[in-house]
């Protein structure tokens, strides 16, 4: 089991891809914004971070660069999963700090699929 941390601003995706991790054994925390989700990481240390990019307020690009730049946060990885799907995008995603990049919709087992490939580092 790992905790994650769901940083999307979607109620519906957010419902989903909940859904989805709790039942492969998962403890979820969702949050709707970026600077939460920053903070909470530095709070909370979770295990991974699952980071939507298009958030009010601050991108998931910059909280990911953010995340990964910060000596506190550094060695928590982070998967962007975007609707986002040019590979420019996975591309700059990826040389912002994150550790993979899924577009939106996945399915169930793509996600757990990455999820566990990360985790497993």
């Amino acid at each position: 089991m790992a905790r994650i941390l769901l940083i999307e601003d979607s109620p519906t995706d957010t419902a989903v891809l909940t859904q989805w991790l709790e039942r492969h054994g998962h403890q979820v925390t969702a949050l709707d914004n970026a600077e939460d989700g920053i903070a909470s990481c530095k709070r909370d240390r979770p295990d991974l971070v699952l980071m939507d990019v298009v958030l009010p307020g601050m991108s998931g690009f910059h909280a990911t660069r953010a995340l990964a730049k910060d000596a506190d946060t550094a060695s928590i990885p982070v998967i962007i999963i975007s609707t986002k799907g040019m590979e420019t995008d996975r591309m700059w995603g990826m040389r912002q700090g994150a550790k993979g990049y899924i577009v939106k919709p996945p399915t169930e087992d793509a996600l757990i699929e990455q999820v566990n490939a990360v985790l497993a580092g």
